[in-house]
């Protein structure tokens, strides 16, 4: 048994567009009932919302296909402090997770400074958190990416905002997203695996490809996004395997590839499977 642990800007789609061929790899996922999640570092839509664009792009999923950063970061301040309170820099993703995650969202005194993407983020909010911060709560950030994609470009993404806050406070934020552990493996642990039959599929090699080998999990690297093939040698780490869209996965092959099976890794099991074609 194997599951997936799929990025979407860049491997699913880009911008409003799907990318050809991820439709029917999805679709081959949910008729083998293989496990799998969506992942994603944008705290701005809550799993429901990040669902239906899916379906709109064609692509048939629920909810509980969806795991975002915005999720996972309510879910570790849960742990951490039961029934805490948190001023938020954010939208609706992030403020409905950690009100169902048992948090109030409050505009004094806060436990936490929780930090994620937003098109309405003004000086003064920016002003009010570096006060709190510096008069005690803790700073938590969805994610450390410098800029979000848009159909129209890339616009400053919560790394900027988190970046401005660390210099100006000189205190340093703790990332729950990728490619934290944090978010890895509580998307791992809901899909029921263990770290040998994880599988990421990520266009990034800072953030998912990373996260996945620090953690042990297998990886995917898709050329549909945020990669290139000129890029990869600058890196001291490599995926386990290269392709240019996610339409070039089979799901079969891979479930043959990366099924832990009896010690045989899948550089051997394929040399297995080439000798008995040749004979």
């Amino acid at each position: 048994m194997i599951g997936f642990l799929i990025d979407m800007d860049g491997v699913i789609y880009r911008g409003g567009h799907l990318i050809p061929g991820a439709d029917r790899f999805i679709a081959s996922l949910r008729q083998r009932d293989i496990p799998f999640r969506f992942l994603t570092n944008n705290s701005q839509r809550t799993r429901r919302d990040v669902a239906t664009r899916l379906k709109r792009l064609g692509i048939d999923v629920g909810s509980e296909h969806v795991y975002t950063c915005a999720m996972a970061t309510a879910r570790f301040l849960a742990q951490k402090k039961p029934g805490g309170t948190a001023f938020v820099i954010g939208e609706g993703g992030l403020l409905t997770a950690l009100h169902e995650n048992g948090y109030a969202i409050v505009d004094k005194d806060p436990d936490y400074v929780v930090v994620g993407e937003g098109r309405t983020i003004s000086f003064e909010l920016v002003e009010q958190a570096l006060k709190m911060i510096l008069g005690g709560a803790k700073l938590v950030a969805t994610n450390l990416d410098p800029n979000c994609p848009t159909e129209s470009g890339l616009r400053p993404g919560c790394g900027a905002t988190v970046a401005m806050l660390e210099t100006a406070s000189g205190v340093k934020a703790f990332s729950v997203g990728k490619p934290s552990p944090v978010m890895l493996r509580g998307a791992r642990k809901e899909l029921g695996l263990t770290t040998d039959q994880t599988v990421v599929i990520g266009d990034t090699m800072e953030t998912d490809i990373l996260g996945g080998l620090q953690l042990g999990f297998k990886t995917i690297l898709v050329l549909s996004g945020g990669t290139s093939r000129a890029d990869l040698p600058r890196y001291a780490y490599q995926p386990d395997a290269i392709v240019d869209s996610i339409a070039e996965l089979d799901v079969d092959h891979l479930i043959d590839e990366f099924t832990p099976s009896s010690g045989v890794r899948p550089v051997e099991k394929r040399a297995r499977r080439e000798l008995q074609s040749a004979q």
